[in-house]
C-alpha cells in the first residue's frame, strides 16, 4: 500500500478487466503503475456480473438438460441445491479475482484501496474507507480511468437488496424465488429470467419495447424468445414499469403502464430490475480537470484510447459502447502501449459481442443492414443448425450462422450465429474480420466433422453459391 505524498508514471482507476489489464501491460513495459480500486479486484465483470452469471447459467443448464432428456433416453428429475450452487458460483469468481490481484503484484503494480478523485490535470486525491485515514495524493504522468458501470435505476424503484433486485443482487440470491418479475428484456434481463426460469420459478418479462434483446435484428430475437417461452417465462411487451408495493402476504405488486395510460398489476416474490448499465464518471472530480462527460455520462475518446486531455486515457464502460469486458481489455492495453510511447490503436469493426442467452447470440462487425448503410453491396450466406449434423446430436435444431461479405471483393463484413456455442463460433469470424479474409478463406478452410464450426464453413460456401448441405 501507498502511504504519503506519492507520485507514478501510469495512474490506473479502476481494477475491472479494461483497468487491471491496463495496470499489468504498462508495469511490464517499464513504467511505474499504480492502480487504484475501490469495492474488489476484477470490477463488475468478475465479481458480480460476467462471471458469476455466467457461472449460474452452466449451473442451471446441467439441472435443465437433465430434466429434458427425455428424448435421448435420460430420465432424471435433479433437486437443486441453490445455496451449495451459490458457494460454488462464489468459489469461481474469488479464484479468479485473487488470481487478478496476484498477476498484478507479480508485475510490479502498487495496489491501493480507495476512491481516486482528481485534484487537477496531475494529480488525485484517493479516499480511504474509514475515519482513520486521510485523502492520499497521488501524483500522475498518464491515468486510465476504468471505473467501469453501475445498473440503472428505474424511477421509484430503488435497489434494496429485498425486493427490488439488480442484477448485482440477483446473482447473490441463495434460494430461488417462486415467481420472478423481470423489468427489461435486453441480454441481461433474458440471461437471468433463462437461469431463474430453469431454476425452477415462474418468470414473468415486462418489457417496453415490443421484443426482446433491442439492436438485434429480428430472426434471431425471435429464436432467443420462443425458447424462453418454451421453458414458460411469460413475456408483457409495450409495458413501462411505474410503481410498486409490498403486500400483506410477503409479496409484492408491481404496476406498469402502457402507450395508453392502462395500468397492469403483477405480483411477485421478487423483482428484477434489468434496463441497462451507465457509466460511473461522477465520482472522479472530472469537473476538476475540464474534462466533460456526454449527456450520457461516456468519456470521448480516440482510437488510441485517449480522451481531450492530454496525458488522461479511458477505456472500458466509461469510453462508450459496446461496454464489453473484452472491449475494456483491449483498450487497456492500448492506453497502457500508448503512455509507453508504443504507437498502438484499437480497431473497433472486429470486436465481437456475445449474449449468453438459450440459445447462445454471437455477432461481430456489420449487419447485412448495416453493411448496406455504409454503401457496400452484401451478399449473404447461411447455414441453418437443423442441418448440422452436430447440433442435432445436440438436441439443437434451431438456430443459424449467417455470415455477410462485400460481393465484389469478398471480404467479410460481418456475422450473425445463434445457437448452441455461440460465443465460442464467433470468434472465427472475429479473427477474420481482423486478417482482411475472404470469403474463400472460410470456404477453402476444410473444417472437423463432425463440429458446430462446420456451419460456418457452410454459410461461407452458401455466400458463394457453392453449398454442399443446404438449399
Amino acid at each position: 500500500m501507498v502511504d504519503g505524498d506519492e507520485t507514478t508514471e501510469v495512474l490506473v482507476i479502476g481494477g475491472g478487466p479494461g483497468g487491471y489489464v491496463a495496470a499489468i501491460r504498462a508495469a511490464r513495459l517499464g513504467l511505474d503503475t499504480t492502480l487504484v480500486e475501490r469495492d474488489a479486484y476484477g470490477g463488475t465483470c468478475l465479481n458480480h456480473g460476467c462471471i458469476p452469471s455466467k457461472a449460474l447459467i452452466s449451473a442451471s443448464d446441467v439441472a435443465h438438460d437433465a430434466r429434458a432428456a427425455e428424448e435421448m433416453g435420460v430420465f432424471a428429475d435433479p433437486a437443486v441445491d441453490m445455496t451449495a450452487m451459490a458457494e460454488w458460483k462464489d468459489g469461481v469468481v474469488t479464484r479468479l479475482t485473487r488470481g487478478v490481484e496476484s498477476l498484478c503484484k507479480s508485475a510490479g503494480v502498487t495496489l491501493v484501496e480507495g476512491t481516486a478523485e482528481f485534484v487537477d490535470e496531475g494529480t488525485v486525491r484517493v479516499a480511504h474507507g474509514g475515519e482513520d485515514r486521510d485523502p492520499e495524493p497521488i501524483a500522475f504522468e498518464h491515468a486510465i480511468v476504468a471505473t467501469g458501470s453501475r445498473p440503472i435505476e428505474v424511477p421509484g424503484f430503488a435497489f434494496d437488496g429485498e425486493r427490488i433486485l439488480s442484477s448485482r443482487e440477483a446473482l447473490a440470491l441463495e434460494t430461488v424465488p417462486d415467481e420472478l418479475l423481470v423489468v427489461g428484456a435486453g441480454y441481461i434481463g433474458m440471461e437471468l429470467s433463462t437461469v431463474f426460469a430453469k431454476l425452477g420459478a415462474e418468470v414473468t418479462v415486462v418489457e417496453m419495447l415490443e421484443d426482446v434483446l433491442p439492436g438485434y435484428e429480428d430472426d434471431i430475437s425471435a429464436i432467443v424468445r420462443e425458447r424462453a417461452e418454451a421453458l414458460g417465462v411469460d413475456f408483457a411487451f409495450g409495458e413501462a414499469a411505474s410503481d410498486w408495493e409490498n403486500l400483506d402476504d410477503g409479496r409484492i405488486r408491481v404496476a406498469t403502464t402502457d402507450e395508453d395510460d392502462a395500468v397492469t398489476e403483477y405480483h411477485a416474490d421478487r423483482c428484477l430490475v434489468a434496463v441497462g448499465r451507465e457509466p460511473v464518471t461522477d465520482t472522479l472530480g472530472l469537473e476538476n480537470v475540464g474534462l466533460d462527460p456526454d449527456e450520457n455520462g461516456f468519456l470521448a475518446t480516440d482510437e488510441r484510447a485517449r480522451t481531450e486531455l492530454d496525458g488522461v486515457f479511458a477505456v472500458g464502460d466509461v469510453a462508450g459502447e459496446p461496454m464489453l469486458a473484452h472491449k475494456a481489455m483491449a483498450e487497456g492495453e492500448v492506453a497502457a502501449e500508448v503512455a509507453a510511447g508504443e504507437p498502438a490503436a484499437l480497431d473497433h469493426q472486429a470486436i465481437p459481442a456475445a449474449v449468453f442467452t438459450d440459445p447462445e447470440i454471437g455477432t461481430v462487425g456489420l449487419t447485412e443492414a448495416e453493411a448496406s448503410e455504409a454503401g457496400f453491396d452484401p451478399v449473404v450466406g447461411r447455414m441453418p443448425l437443423r442441418a448440422n449434423g452436430r447440433a442435432l446430436t445436440l438436441d439443437e435444431r434451431e438456430g443459424f450462422v449467417r455470415i455477410v461479405a462485400d460481393a465484389d471483393t469478398e471480404f467479410l463484413l460481418g456475422a450473425q450465429i445463434v445457437g448452441p456455442e455461440a460465443s465460442e463460433l464467433v470468434a472465427e469470424l472475429s479473427l477474420g474480420i481482423e486478417l482482411g479474409a475472404r470469403l474463400e478463406d472460410i470456404a477453402g478452410t476444410v473444417h472437423t466433422h463432425p463440429t458446430l464450426s462446420e456451419a460456418v464453413h457452410e454459410a461461407a460456401r452458401d455466400a458463394r453459391g457453392e453449398a454442399i448441405h443446404t438449399r
